[in-house]
C-alpha cells in the first residue's frame, strides 16, 4: 500500500489537473453569455487529510470544483481572462513542483533498494 506521501503527492496532481481543464474551460467561453467560470479547491481537504495522518484520508481528499460568485459583466459572463492568465500560471508552477518532489520521492526509493 502507498504512504501518505505518495498518496498526498497524487492526489495533489489530480486536483491540479482539474484545476488546468477548469482554466481551459473557462478561457474557451469567455464570450458564450451567461457562463460562470469554475472555480476548483482541493488544497484544505488534502491539508485536513494528511493533518490526520492517514494514507486513506489523503486518497480520499476532494477535489471540489464550483460556480465563481465574482461579479458577472453586462452577458451574464464572469470570466476574467487575467485572473485566469495567473491562474494557469501558478497552476502550472505548482504542477511542476509537485512532479519534482514525486519524482525525488521515487529516485530515493530507486536508492535505497540499489
Amino acid at each position: 500500500m502507498p504512504d501518505i506521501t505518495t498518496i498526498a503527492l497524487h492526489t495533489a496532481l489530480n486536483g491540479l489537473q482539474a484545476r488546468q481543464r477548469a482554466i481551459a474551460d473557462n478561457i474557451a467561453n469567455i464570450n458564450t453569455p451567461h457562463y460562470l467560470a469554475n472555480k476548483v479547491s482541493f488544497e484544505d481537504s488534502l491539508a485536513q487529510a494528511v493533518d490526520s495522518g492517514s494514507a486513506s484520508g489523503a486518497a480520499t481528499a476532494g477535489i471540489l470544483t464550483r460556480k465563481s460568485l465574482e461579479p458577472t459583466r453586462e452577458d451574464g459572463n464572469n470570466v476574467n481572462l487575467d485572473e485566469e492568465t495567473l491562474s494557469n500560471v501558478n497552476t502550472g508552477l505548482s504542477y511542476q513542483t509537485v512532479l519534482s518532489a514525486m519524482n525525488s520521492k521515487y529516485s530515493l526509493l530507486k536508492t535505497a533498494i540499489g
